[in-house]
């Protein structure tokens, strides 16, 4: 450990520590480990520009890097992403706009209509069986209709 410190530490081995913090990230969940691996490469790259760099030096270098890069992460990292929703895994989003036909009269808000293979739950205004209606909304297991002219 004694020859480690005393000048046996050189440039590569930061590349090493560098790439091995990248692989952990790989193997790990999260984004942390490859922001200090990309320090540790940049230590390792300035040690063997400037060969004469002590240890203390280069040590203190990397824990100015690993927190300078961190800090760049958590201040430009998205936040919220504002992509669209695509419904997927919500089947009865793509049922809205759909006409349907009711099996039985909407009584009291609650009616059934046949869609695709199954019976729905449908509720809105009180329209008889045999009326053509048109999905506006899904609740679950309900499908939202009102009355097509």
């Amino acid at each position: 450990m004694d020859a480690l410190l005393n000048g046996g530490f050189l440039f590569w081995h930061w590349w090493v520590l560098g790439f091995l913090l990248l692989a952990l990230e790989v193997l790990t969940p999260g984004t942390f480990c490859m922001w200090i691996g990309f320090a540790a490469i940049a230590t390792g790259g300035l040690a063997w520009l400037v060969p004469t760099l002590s240890l203390a030096v280069e040590v203190v270098l990397f824990a100015l890097l690993s927190l300078i890069s961190v800090g760049l992460w958590f201040k430009y990292r998205p936040l919220n992403r504002n992509e669209p929703e695509t419904g997927l895994n919500q089947r009865g989003r793509g049922y809205i706009g759909r006409v349907l036909t009711l099996n039985k009269a909407i009584v009291n808000g609650i009616g059934q209509a046949r869609l695709e293979d199954s019976v729905w739950r449908v509720s809105g205004p009180e329209l008889p069986s045999g009326c053509h209606v048109r999905v506006i909304a899904v609740d679950g297991t309900t499908l939202h209709v009102e009355k097509v002219d």
